[in-house]
């Protein structure tokens, strides 16, 4: 049972996150919501996600779930005294996560072998462009070129010849995200087989680079290629290998989707639409006949949603089992009540802004389950007790620290 001092069942892992931007702190992020004990190493100016997005008095509203659950202390590691800082700090801790190119950290004399003199048996994720090795292992890179050469990028577009334009940007940092996920997974694999009974008690390093992040989601993608030769193409809002899939207009402006591409589906949808016909129109017989002639059949659907508005074609397909949806903005996330419920929607106190807004902890626990503790901190929040509390350093220490610029 949680006995009200538990946040989850990562309580009494400890990490130190040496990253910035998004991939790391992601992953770090998910095992803080999880339970785990996150200290966080900002330069003295802060993490540039800080700045990102609209500010509300000079802070960011996207900081306070981007950097929430973690104890953020601020260091600057090109200080020669923050080293010892950061060995005192990864001698208490299980793992490290970092996002820096590859190097960096050795370059600074905070390289694995070094980490791992003040702990032998650290498990430690590198996070990068391209991995720590290979011809591209120096390229600088963000999430949005590891989602190009991961392929993802040609994906998201209509399909070839509809547009000239560029293809689409997925509209989040996915790519950095999937990395910081792969990341937090590579972590508690490393942790389980050091730390369970029977382990080996060794140290282990996560090599996770962006492009192999968003690589490994492409599901058919080589497959296809390698024995068929057939590059996957962009298909819109459509699914290539099923009909019908797609998103359609309704008379008030809106897009919802619709998935009816089983037979059982494609049925009902036909006697919602009140043309029980199409299901033995010898051109929609089947998947394979209604991915031929899916440019007709959505046309058809199309003229149907067109009568009906948003909310009364989601009830007439709600009716029928068909699965649909609206096509989500933030504020139908927001008031979405499946959302509030799994309180996956949160309202979280915050002294900068008051209430906030925030997306909930993924996966859900209920045996025990993780807490939103606190939001984004400010700036060095954690600094001080971190530094006497885990390392022991006097009040007039830090103050030195702080005074020579250190921290």
């Amino acid at each position: 049972m949680n006995d009200g001092t538990r946040a989850g069942p990562l309580t009494g892992l400890r990490v130190l996150e040496i990253g910035h931007f998004i991939a790391a702190p992601f992953g770090t992020r998910l095992l803080a919501d999880l339970g785990a004990d996150v200290i966080k190493i900002e330069p003295p100016a802060g993490d540039p996600i800080r700045q990102w997005g609209t500010h509300v008095d000079g802070n960011s509203p996207w900081w306070s779930q981007h950097a929430r659950n973690k104890r953020c202390m601020t260091l600057n590691l090109k200080d020669p005294k923050a080293k010892d800082i950061v060995l005192g700090l990864a001698k208490v801790s299980d793992a490290v996560v970092e996002n820096f190119r590859p190097g960096q950290l050795a370059r600074m004399g905070l390289g694995p072998n070094v980490l791992r003199s003040a702990r032998e048996d650290l498990v430690i994720a590198h996070v990068s462009g391209y991995g720590q090795d290979g011809p591209y292992r120096d390229k600088a890179a963000f999430g949005v070129i590891g989602e190009s050469l991961g392929g993802l990028r040609y994906l998201t577009d209509h399909a070839p010849g509809a547009s000239d334009l560029p293809s689409v940007r997925v509209g989040v940092s996915i790519g950095d995200s999937i990395a910081g996920l792969y990341a937090a997974f590579g972590v508690m694999a490393a942790l389980w087989q050091r730390d369970r009974v029977g382990g080996d008690a060794r140290p282990r390093s996560l090599d996770v680079a962006l492009t192999e992040s968003v690589l490994s989601m492409m599901e058919g993608m080589l497959p296809e290629y390698g024995v068929l030769d057939m590059v996957k193409e962009p298909t819109g809002s459509r699914i290539a290998t099923a009909a019908p899939t797609s998103a359609y207009l309704a008379s008030d402006g809106k897009w919802v989707l619709i998935a009816a591409n089983s037979e059982p589906l494609f049925g009902r949808l036909s006697k919602a639409m009140g043309q029980p016909e199409l299901e033995r129109d010898a051109r929609f017989i089947g998947n394979q006949a209604r991915v031929e002639n899916v440019e007709v059949l959505d046309e058809i659907i199309g003229q149907w949603t067109a009568k009906f508005t948003a909310d009364a074609l989601l009830d007439v397909l709600a009716d029928a089992d068909i699965p649909s949806s609206l096509v989500y903005t933030a504020a139908d996330v927001a008031n979405d009540p499946q959302y509030r419920h799994r309180e996956m929607v949160r309202d979280v106190d915050d002294p900068l802004f008051g209430k906030v807004l925030q997306a909930g902890i993924v996966p859900g626990v209920p045996e025990d389950p993780g807490k939103i503790r606190w939001p984004g901190p400010p700036l060095g929040a954690h600094t001080d007790e971190v530094l006497g509390g885990l390392l022991g350093m006097s009040a007039d220490e830090i103050e030195a620290l702080r005074g020579g610029g250190v921290i």
